[in-house]
């Protein structure tokens, strides 16, 4: 398998041991799962098929965000307990994903039950001198210094100027008095009144959020694992920091040997996103009667790199397309399908481009459904193919 590394910036060979390891960032579970969230799990859910095709093991960890600030905020404009609404929206999360078939990570970790980890790699941090807290006797806040490592910088490849804007619209604390760098990021927030607080050595607070990931990760796959993943909103500040974090801590040049980040979806020309109301819910098309098999489908229609938009015409292609493949898998037989699984696994293989091997399906089904054959063994060999390596039950 090839992906393109957005730190190498180029397509270039995935080479795991006998257990392939992967860590993707998970949602603040403050909303419903949109089709933003879903292309990206079914990116990465479509290597870790692969992987498993190809005979490995894979050790896949993913994180929630069961504790920041947007969960706060939602909770209460609603009037609820924030641990309350963080339960419902992870449980409609992993309803969602199931019903898209996304294979489950083997662990599945919240920030919650993570804050010891993240107390002891702070305690560590400071400790080397990569990280500090500011002079602020009521919120003595412990910093990331942006200059722990040579290599900060790597992974995004952005620009100075690049990196202040993206950090103040990202979450980031320009502004906050006492960092030595305007974009040093937060490791941890010192107890603040009406905020969720655990007890640390260096004084009560709640994790930063790209610690987060770098202890969760570190403590489960360790470093140069095989595949840091996200959307592409996450390049910078966010993956960034948590490698750096990593890094400064371990001396390892590289906290994944690859980093790879699906599009942004978008709807009827606009950008998807909470602020304009536009965004699309796997649950709400579920319960309208929507095939999840048809929002795959629909998601897999443009190559996973690019930033692409959702229509009617997208999802009106997309059942179509479903159909006929039930239509020609259902036959008592069909055109030789060997080709066609050996051409499916080589455009998937080739950074995941999902257009062509949906095309070499589309193929075989016209041929199938125009022409008929005689090998009775095909229609039951796409199936399996298509099941197997894409997520489609037909």
């Amino acid at each position: 398998m090839r992906l393109y590394d957005t730190a190498d910036r180029q397509v270039r060979p995935v080479t795991p041991g006998a257990t392939a390891k992967m860590y993707v960032c998970g949602i603040t579970p403050y909303d419903a799962t949109h089709l933003g969230h879903a292309a990206t799990y079914l990116t990465f859910d479509l290597i870790n098929r692969l992987w498993r095709d190809a005979g490995h093991d894979v050790h896949y960890v993913q994180n929630v965000t069961d504790v920041d600030d947007p969960l706060f905020e939602r909770a209460a404009r609603d009037g609820v307990d924030w641990r309350d609404l963080g339960t419902s929206e992870i449980e409609l999360f992993r309803e969602d994903m199931t019903a898209l078939q996304v294979l489950p990570p083997r662990d599945y970790i919240g920030a919650i039950e993570s804050v010891e980890e993240v107390v002891e790699l702070v305690q560590k941090l400071v400790a080397a001198g990569v990280a500090y807290q500011v002079d602020d006797a009521e919120f003595p806040d412990i910093y990331f210094r942006t200059d722990a490592t040579e290599q900060f910088g790597y992974e995004s490849g952005y620009d100075r100027a690049t990196m202040e804007k993206l950090f103040a619209e990202r979450g980031g604390d320009p502004d906050r008095a006492g960092k030595r760098d305007t974009i040093d990021a937060l490791l941890w927030r010192a107890e603040r009144p009406d905020e969720p607080s655990w007890q640390a050595p260096f004084g009560a607070g709640r994790p930063g959020w790209h610690i987060e990931c770098a202890a969760i990760a570190l403590n489960r796959i360790g470093t140069e694992f095989d595949v840091q993943g996200g959307g592409s909103d996450l390049i910078y500040p966010h993956h960034e920091y948590s490698a750096a974090h990593a890094e400064a801590i371990t001396g390892t040049r590289r906290f994944a040997r690859h980093y790879v980040h699906a599009g942004l979806i978008g709807l009827d020309g606009e950008k998807m996103s909470k602020s304009k109301g536009n965004l699309v819910l796997v649950s709400k098309l579920r319960r309208s009667g929507v095939d999840p098999a048809a929002i795959r489908l629909g998601l897999l229609a443009g190559h996973y790199r690019q930033d692409r938009m959702w229509t009617d015409e997208v999802l009106t292609d997309a059942q179509t397309r479903l159909a006929r493949w039930r239509d020609a898998a259902a036959l008592t037989s069909g055109p030789s399908a060997a080709d066609t699984v050996v051409r499916l696994r080589q455009h998937l293989a080739d950074d995941l481009d999902t257009p062509k091997a949906l095309d070499a399906i589309d193929n075989w089904a016209t041929q199938a459904l125009t022409y008929g054959g005689a090998d009775p063994a095909a229609p039951a060999l796409v199936r399996d193919a298509v099941d197997a390596l894409l997520g489609v039950t037909l």
